[in-house]
C-alpha cells in the first residue's frame, strides 16, 4: 500500500477512481463491504448509486470516529466496523460487492502526530491500528540485516544496504524518534533529487509502514476474504497505488480466473480447478486527465475489477503472485 501523493488543499479525501468504479459495476445493487473507509468517499458513492447498506470496515479507529458525521445521513445503511481486511468474511457473506483502496489515507499522512508522513514532524509511528509495533521499534531494534531486507523487498530502495548502515551508526548515537531525523538520516545517503523526482525518503518510508501494518500480507489475505464473502456474481474492486501492489493483485485474478501461469510445456497437463472469478477488464483502469488535474493522487492509481463465480475459494501461493517475502517467511 503505497504512500500515495496528496490531494489538493481544495479537494481534501478525494476517492480516487470513483466514477469508473460505479459505472464498471453498475447497476450497484445489495450489500458492499467497503475495506478501507477511511473518509468515506467509496461508501457514500455506493449508496447514492443504489447500495442498499455498506458495512464500512477500517482499523484505524480514527476513521470510524470521524464516519459518525456522515453516516447520519443514511440511516440503518451503515454499519461500522473496526478490524483488518484478513477479516472482512466475519462481517458480511453473500455481498454484491467489495471495495479495496490500498492508498494510505490522506487523513493519516495530514496528521503529523501519526508519524506516516517525512514531510511533518512528528513521533515515528505509522500504525494504522493504533497498536503493536510502531516504525521507531523496527528502526531502533531490527539488524542491519533486517532494515536493509525490508527497505530493499517493501520499498524497492536500491541504497537499501547504505540506509541500513547510516540508521544503525545514527541510533548508536541516540535512539531514532522522530520522522525528521529519519528523514534526514535517508536524505544524507542518496543524491539531491533533481526537479519532479520523489523525495529521497519515500521509498524508505513505505518500506516502514508497509512492515508496521503488514500490508502486503493483509492484501493477500484480505482479496482471499473477498473471495469468501462474495456471493455468486458479486464484484469486487481494487485500487493499487504502486507496482508491487499492482502486481499482487493482477497475478491473484489472473489464477483464480484460469489465467494463470501452466508452467512446462513439457510437463503433464495438470487439471485445474474451476475459476473461482471473471475479469471485469482486461487491463487495469487508470484515471483520465481530468481526475489527474483534480487530484493528483489519482496519477499512479490503477483499477482493477472481477466478478465471484460459485465455484469453492482457492488457495493461494505467496510466491508465485509475488508477494516480497523477508528472508523468514521464505
Amino acid at each position: 500500500m503505497a504512500a500515495a501523493s496528496r490531494p489538493t488543499q481544495d479537494a481534501p479525501h478525494v476517492p480516487v477512481l470513483l466514477r469508473p468504479l460505479l459505472e464498471a459495476v453498475a447497476p450497484v445493487t445489495g450489500t458492499w463491504l467497503d475495506a478501507t473507509l477511511g473518509a468515506g468517499g467509496y461508501a457514500r458513492g455506493l449508496l447514492e448509486a443504489g447500495a442498499e447498506r455498506v458495512i464500512g470496515l477500517d482499523r484505524d479507529p480514527r476513521a470510524l470516529e470521524l464516519a459518525r458525521d456522515w453516516t447520519a445521513d443514511y440511516p440503518g445503511r451503515v454499519t461500522l466496523v473496526q478490524d483488518t481486511f484478513s477479516n472482512l468474511d466475519r462481517h458480511g457473506q453473500n455481498l454484491a460487492g467489495v471495495v479495496l483502496d490500498l492508498g494510505v489515507s490522506s487523513m493519516q499522512l495530514d496528521e503529523a502526530a501519526r508519524g506516516f508522513s517525512f514531510a511533518k514532524e512528528g513521533p515515528l509511528d505509522m500504525r494504522m491500528s493504533q497498536q503493536g509495533r510502531s516504525a521507531a521499534d523496527i528502526v531502533n531494534m531490527a539488524s542491519e540485516q533486517e532494515l536493509a531486507e525490508i527497505l530493499f523487498l517493501y520499498g524497492e530502495e536500491r541504497a537499501s544496504r547504505r540506509i541500513a548502515r547510516a540508521i544503525l551508526r545514527a541510533r548508536a548515537e541516540a535512539p531514532i524518534e522522530t520522522t525528521q531525523r529519519l528523514s534526514e538520516i535517508v536524505e544524507s545517503c542518496l543524491p539531491r533529487p533533481k526537479p519532479g523526482q520523489v523525495h529521497p525518503a519515500t521509498r524508505s518510508f513505505q518500506a516502514l509502514r508497509v512492515a508496521v501494518n503488514d500490508e502486503y500480507g493483509e492484501l493477500i489475505a484480505g482479496l482471499e476474504a473477498a473471495e469468501r464473502a462474495l456471493a455468486p456474481g458479486g464484484r469486487l474492486a481494487v485500487v493499487t497505488f504502486h507496482s508491487i501492489e499492482d502486481r499482487m493483485v493482477k497475478r491473484f485474478l489472473q489464477d483464480r480466473s484460469g489465467g494463470g501461469g501452466r508452467g512446462s510445456r513439457h510437463a503433464p497437463e495438470v487439471a485445474r480447478p474451476d475459476p473461482q472469478f471473471t475479469l471485469l477488464t482486461r487491463k487495469a483502469i487508470g484515471p483520465d486527465a481530468a481526475e489527474v488535474a483534480r487530484n493528483p493522487r489519482a496519477r499512479s492509481a490503477k483499477l482493477r475489477l472481477a466478478q465471484r463465480t460459485g465455484a469453492p475459494p482457492g488457495r493461494t501461493d505467496r510466491k508465485a503472485i509475488g508477494m516480497p517475502l523477508l528472508k523468514g517467511e521464505r
